[in-house]
């Protein structure tokens, strides 16, 4: 059985380079890594049939919504039920803002934190119990509104270190397929 790998974000070029679509850019980077593209799926997501990791790989479902984040369940779902996807192999990416920018965290299960794109997820699959790559963005600065703080680009700053955070991020979801969640878990939450 494939995993899905589902990165949370908005759609359209406004969207594309802020903090909010980061689970976009991970997805777009294990995409080039497996050389596949994705494809629009009953045109509420588009996705792609890869293998993950090193040769032979780990056959996964690499997936992003054609909607916005807050309407991401619909498209979980459908990918899910089409690709006969367990809860147990669904994988979420979203950006944390209670994380450091830069910081990687992987777990099973939770609350959903305010983040709109989880609980529309958690609603339409019916549990929490599923893995999420939680992508730390920070707090916005000041007073700024959270909401608005997400849905800016990444500072200059950010941008320079960027590469690096979706190459750890991509990194740690081959490693919860290759090796699983715990072990992924032990890797990398020491490593930063």
């Amino acid at each position: 059985m494939p995993a899905l790998v589902f990165g949370l974000g908005n759609p359209g070029p406004e969207y594309a380079a802020t903090r909010h679509n980061v689970g976009h850019l991970v997805v777009d980077e294990l995409a080039r890594r497996a050389g596949g593209t994705l494809k629009s799926h009953k045109g509420v997501a588009t996705a792609a049939q890869v293998r993950l990791g090193a040769t032979p790989g780990t056959p996964a479902i690499l997936g992003v919504s054609l909607g916005y984040m807050n309407r991401s369940g619909g498209p979980v779902g459908a990918l899910a039920q089409y690709y006969g996807v367990d809860l147990d192999d669904l994988v979420v990416v979203h950006d944390e803002l209670d994380l450091p920018f830069g910081t990687v965290r992987l777990k099973r299960g939770g609350g959903e934190g305010g983040h709109n794109g989880l609980k529309d997820i958690t609603k339409a699959v019916g549990s929490r119990d599923y893995i999420r790559v939680r992508v730390g963005i920070s707090r916005p600065p000041g007073r700024m509104d959270a909401a608005a703080y997400v849905l800016k680009p990444f500072a200059a700053a950010e941008r320079k270190e960027l590469p690096w955070v979706i190459d750890a991020a991509a990194d740690a979801i081959e490693a919860i397929l290759a090796d699983g969640l715990e072990a992924a878990q032990l890797r990398f939450h020491s490593e930063n």
